[in-house]
């Protein structure tokens, strides 16, 4: 069953591939680290390198870091943390870059619940975003279903289907900032390890753009 499954991601993927050297479509590689230091407190990291192809055409790098308290044990966590984004966005319908950075603050609330082989994670964050010469306050509501495909429940050596929706909205006009959709395959080596490969959709007010997205979470 799992060489069917890696053949039709494979499958699935080619066009992607094909796709990829037309330049409305990007590349996002992502690192997310998660160390317990005891039954309640645990210490988050994240980098992601941003690319509008493939890879070498930067579009942003993001550093997230965070400390997160259990209110229960593994459902429930809230975490304030700081962020820090160097961008690199063209310039209007140019080839020309600007860059610029923005410093950040957030605090979120996440819980879960399993049902079966699907779990469903539900994260609440309010950031507040500081840039050179611009102060900004913006929500985000981030839902997230992962379905074991191999197994009856999410275990060691289980391949699974990964799914989310993540909309986020400003404090003043314009309310609407972007939505974020994301679909594909994860691969959970153990309770340490994961690994997925997925496109995502991201719509602004402005455009819509798909990214090839490669993600590995560590726990420990």
């Amino acid at each position: 069953m799992l060489k069917r499954i890696l053949l039709t991601l494979f499958v699935l993927l080619i066009p992607v591939f094909c796709f990829s050297q037309a330049s409305d479509f990007g590349a996002w590689y992502r690192f997310f680290g998660n160390k317990q230091i005891d039954q309640r407190w645990n210490w988050h990291q994240e980098f992601q390198y941003r690319n509008f192809n493939l890879i070498g055409d930067t579009e942003q790098l993001l550093f997230r870091t965070g400390i997160g308290y259990n209110l229960t044990e593994g459902n429930n966590n809230v975490l304030a943390g700081y962020a820090y984004i160097y961008n690199e966005p063209y310039i209007g319908n140019t080839n020309e870059k600007t860059s610029f950075g923005e410093h950040r603050t957030f605090q979120q609330f996440i819980t879960r619940q399993v049902f079966g082989r699907a779990s469903l994670l539900h994260r609440y964050r309010f950031e507040q975003r500081f840039f050179s010469d611009d102060f900004r306050l913006r929500l985000r509501y981030f839902l997230a279903i992962n379905i074991a495909l191999n197994n009856k429940q999410m275990q060691d050596k289980t391949v699974y289907l990964s799914f989310y929706n993540e909309v986020f909205v400003n404090t003043e006009d314009p309310i609407f900032d972007r939505n974020r959709f994301y679909g594909g395959f994860g691969y959970r080596f153990s309770k340490h390890l994961r690994n997925e490969i997925a496109i995502m959709n991201q719509t602004t007010a402005f455009d819509s753009r798909n990214q090839l997205n490669i993600k590995t979470f560590i726990n420990f």
